[in-house]
């Protein structure tokens, strides 16, 4: 993708189904769990770069030890700094099997290593737009001299209703100590588990039960489902949540409406939880079919003493799957995601023909590196694919008059590919006047020189999606025109984002769209530029209704045009006036997006249909922002 768009976020969970001893055994060491942990969490690296965190707990511990362990960066380089400070205490402490003598693992008491622990949680964080402090790195936790109330949280989630939430929790009694989502959402769900320990407390004392043999009942019984079907009721959005519970209890939630990913593996040796899922078959060896994804609504509740199972949490919801997981968040090593991005590469084929006159002779194919390449090969397939039907035509055609000469010109034609644009580096942007930063800006993308017969070639160039724009005109166009292109067309493998997305991406604004700002130019040509003060007053009192009544009022901007109108447009705000080639822009249409990714058909961004209440207010509270100039998230 040419601009960067940031998601919320990574997980990864681990518990060992077998004693630390059998690992060691089997191994050769005592950080078997922790390994994994770390080769979990770096294979999803993609999913998040501001900061990272692990914590562990070490089950059966004696009174008097630590055995909850937690490690946090805020660094570009978090999960190296984490890690790299976790192994230099256990080294010091803890052979491996190879430098041991036999029978050394006796003499290493497991208690007092650091981090050698039987539960794990992993987690990788793109922060909250405009919230990247340290306190907000995940896992974060809640402590209890009680183990069973001690709770550890991490998740990839965004809540349109955070405020909603914490003011419930101020009605409760408490006093949290912060508004942030992370914290609200960790209190939220502490509330419960506190609420569940009183009940079986209570329960056990009537029975006449010592508190030393409370503890260890409820430690057992602990309803974690039913602790967790209370505490989400109240949560619009989109989330996947894993918590660790002080004595070893685990689980993961997801979505009723399976918005945000979550994969599980279960063998004898392990269960394990990440947000992918080639990452779970790479790290465990194991093939497709032995990893499952976490149906939308559900928990995978681990107990301490191994009892493992599914269970409902949420009402159930109309499935709405994110598609950007599938065009560009994700990682494309997974095989069906593989095909999905070829598919939709593969369904632009007639639109790029038809904005290039279908001159396949004078015309070039690239791509924008690196998440585009794999749509690029599925657009090939499809110009291929055109080009053998026409040889199978001009054959036929020609019959008998068919010499060998024509016959070597005809099947001879094949699609000029070449790699166009080249990405440098990844430049900071420390400088902060702005004609210095687009200076910089513009130095992004380099250029292979000699790839294109000036003035007579068209350059098509495809991207995984067009946001913000800004990359395309102020780096990306610019290059390219210095080869001299007659026309350059690019080619989103995505629709055109219209709507703000309030579930985990980082597109919250809607004046940073340039299919908004597409849609607002071409209502100011017709002279319509009031309509956007009547919609404003609208949307005003529109979200004044209860959550479930309000309706998405941002769609009336988009109304009048046709998606070609607005891609016109956008054209031409993409074309500087320093730009010699003919732009062209060509988006995926919404039906080849369903065609391509039938299982994933959240599309709110590009369509405006939210699958939660909150989504409609977020939209029309951006688009309030947008008019009042408010440079600030809706939710």
């Amino acid at each position: 993708m040419s601009e960067l768009i940031k998601h919320e976020c990574g997980i990864a969970l681990l518990k060992l189904r077998k004693p630390l001893d059998y690992y060691f055994h089997k191994y050769g060491t005592f950080t078997y769990g922790l390994d994994r942990m770390y080769l979990m969490m770096e294979k999803q690296h993609n999913r998040g770069q501001d900061g990272a965190g692990i914590a562990g707990i070490k089950m059966n511990v004696t009174p008097g030890n630590t055995y909850i362990f937690r490690e946090r960066s805020d660094k570009p380089d978090s999960i190296d700094r984490i890690f790299k400070r976790i192994y230099k205490d256990i080294n010091k402490l803890l052979p491996d099997k190879e430098s041991a003598g036999s029978g050394s693992e006796s003499l290493i008491n497991i208690n007092d290593v650091p981090f050698i622990c039987e539960v794990y949680l992993g987690h990788l964080r793109y922060g909250t737009y405009g919230n990247y402090n340290f306190e907000q790195i995940h896992p974060v936790c809640r402590q209890n001299n009680w183990r069973s109330r001690n709770l550890v949280m991490a998740g990839n989630f965004n809540l349109t209703n955070v405020k909603e939430i914490f003011n419930n929790l101020v009605n409760l009694g408490q006093n949290p100590v912060d508004v942030s989502d992370t914290v609200t959402i960790l209190e939220n769900v502490g509330y419960r588990l506190d609420e569940e320990n009183e009940r079986l407390f209570s329960f056990y004392r009537e029975k006449g039960y010592t508190r030393r043999e409370i503890t260890i009942a409820v430690e057992k019984d602990l309803d974690i489902a039913g602790m967790l079907r209370k505490s989400v009721k109240e949560w619009d959005g989109g989330y996947v949540m894993a918590g660790l519970i002080g004595h070893g209890d685990a689980f993961a939630i997801r979505d009723p409406h399976g918005i945000r990913p979550a994969f599980y593996y279960i063998d004898d040796e392990v269960v394990v939880v990440a947000s992918e899922r080639p990452v779970i078959q790479t790290v465990f060896n194991c093939s497709i079919e032995d990893v499952n994804e976490l149906s939308p609504g559900h928990a995978l509740v681990i107990k301490a003493f191994d009892k493992i199972t599914i269970e409902p949490i949420a009402e159930k919801k109309k499935i709405t799957k994110c598609s950007f997981e599938r065009i560009y968040f994700s990682r494309g090593t997974d095989a069906s995601i593989y095909k999905e991005r070829k598919k939709l590469g593969e369904l632009l084929t007639d639109s790029v023909l038809k904005a290039i006159d279908y001159d396949l002779d004078n015309s070039v194919f690239s791509y924008i590196p690196n998440t585009a390449e794999t749509a690029f090969y599925g657009l090939l397939k499809g110009i291929e694919t055109y080009l053998n039907n026409s040889k199978i035509k001009l054959i036929t055609e020609a019959k008998g008059d068919l010499t060998e000469e024509k016959l070597a010109k005809i099947i001879s034609v094949r699609p000029r590919v070449e790699k166009i644009a080249v990405k440098d580096v990844m430049l900071r942007t420390f400088i902060t006047r702005d004609r210095s930063r687009d200076e910089l800006v513009g130095h992004v993308y380099d250029i292979t020189y000699g790839t294109i017969n000036p003035g007579a070639d068209n350059l098509v160039v495809i991207d995984d999606s067009i946001v913000r724009g800004t990359t395309l005109r102020k780096s990306i166009i610019r290059i390219l025109d210095r080869l001299g292109p007659k026309r350059i067309v690019i080619v989103s493998s995505s629709p055109q984002i219209r709507y703000p997305d309030c579930y985990g991406i980082d597109m919250a604004k809607l004046s940073d769209f340039i299919a908004f700002r597409a849609a607002v130019g071409l209502l100011a040509e017709k002279g319509r530029e009031s309509f956007i003060r009547e919609l404003y007053e609208m949307a005003l009192e529109e979200n004044k209704k209860p959550a479930d009544k309000i309706r998405n009022l941002v769609k009336e901007i988009y109304r009048p045009f046709t998606v070609d109108e607005i891609s016109e447009k956008i054209a031409k705000l993409l074309r500087g006036p320093e730009i010699n080639a003919e732009i062209k822009v060509v988006y995926q249409s919404i039906e080849g997006l369903h065609e391509a990714c039938p299982d994933n058909t959240g599309d709110w961004y590009f369509t405006g249909n939210y699958p939660t209440p909150g989504g409609n207010k977020v939209a029309n509270q951006s688009f309030i922002n947008y008019f009042e100039g408010r440079d600030k998230r809706a939710y």
